[in-house]
């Protein structure tokens, strides 16, 4: 896939948003799934079951998609669509679509190295570590491969599942490359509903030929909440090659420096204006 090709499906993606955001924004959040939390009894199948829930995502080497939008970080309400592409290893392109013109943001990264141009505001943060640029952008810490891994269903590793407990209603829990992961029967096979590794937990939903389409992005500081992102994926491409070109930014001429501080304290998805004057993404909460 092209840089070009990803360009069109961003114009798209705008135009679609116009139409549809009402729609979008109207769907009500289910209620959060319980997680297993006591002690199960040991699982000699955990490790068989892992593999099957896994299997689809572990060999994702490229992925591209449009992901709707919604929930809070850092004290603000967000909402609208990304158009993303991941690849291995370290690579990643974000852009948020405008309704016309250049996208309201576009961050690229190539392993230790992210560069974000805020195109209304003629802002560019360079050379900045790629997952603290996406912290400052949506209240989570990840990197590229995290990214692509959280993306594609497998949480935050390819490992294997090292040992394991069962519990009543068909759920398996285990330890695997030093996150949580919690698995339960979904039509009949072994589906990652959700893995936690710290601070940050990873949620699955709406399995669709066995790949979730829903994907929750949850973080707590100090034991209260402080993000909670929902990602509802469409028009996914996997494995389908994305050329060099895809990770590349233009920097407009006149674009000025901008540091991670200031980016954080402009708000969340930035400072730059959409259509409606709200922050790209997002606007802040009303008491």
């Amino acid at each position: 896939m092209t840089a070009d090709r990803i360009g069109r499906r961003t114009a798209g993606v705008a135009r679609a948003f116009v139409l549809s955001a009402s729609l979008v924004l109207a769907a009500c959040a289910a209620k959060p799934l319980s997680l297993p939390s006591e002690h199960g009894a040991p699982s000699p199948d955990a490790p068989a079951a892992y593999v099957e829930a896994t299997s689809q995502c572990r060999g994702v080497k490229s992925l591209s998609a449009e992901l709707a939008l919604s929930g809070r970080a850092a004290g603000t309400k967000l909402r609208g669509r990304i158009v993303g592409g991941f690849a291995a290893p370290g690579k990643i392109r974000l852009e948020a679509p405008a309704p016309f013109g250049r996208p309201v943001f576009t961050l690229v990264a190539r392993g230790e190295t992210a560069t974000l141009v805020l195109n209304r505001d003629r802002r560019v943060v360079r050379d900045a570590s790629p997952a603290a640029l996406v912290e400052a952008l949506a209240g989570v810490s990840m990197g590229p491969d995290d990214l692509r891994g959280a993306v594609a269903g497998c949480g935050f590793s390819g490992a294997d599942l090292a040992g394991g407990e069962s519990y009543p209603g068909d759920w398996i829990a285990g330890d695997a490359g030093g996150a949580r992961a919690w698995l339960r029967k979904v039509d009949g096979a072994w589906r990652l509903v959700a893995t936690a590794r710290g601070p940050l937990e990873i949620r699955y939903d709406q399995f669709v030929s066995g790949r979730p389409s829903v994907v929750q992005l949850r973080s707590t500081a100090q034991g209260n909440p402080a993000t909670d992102i929902t990602l509802r994926l469409s028009q996914v491409d996997i494995n389908v090659p994305l050329e060099d070109s895809v990770f590349d930014v233009e920097v407009p001429a006149d674009a000025q420096p901008m540091t991670l501080d200031e980016l954080r304290r402009s708000g969340t998805l930035g400072s730059a204006s959409g259509s409606d004057g709200r922050p790209p993404g997002g606007e802040p909460e009303r008491p």
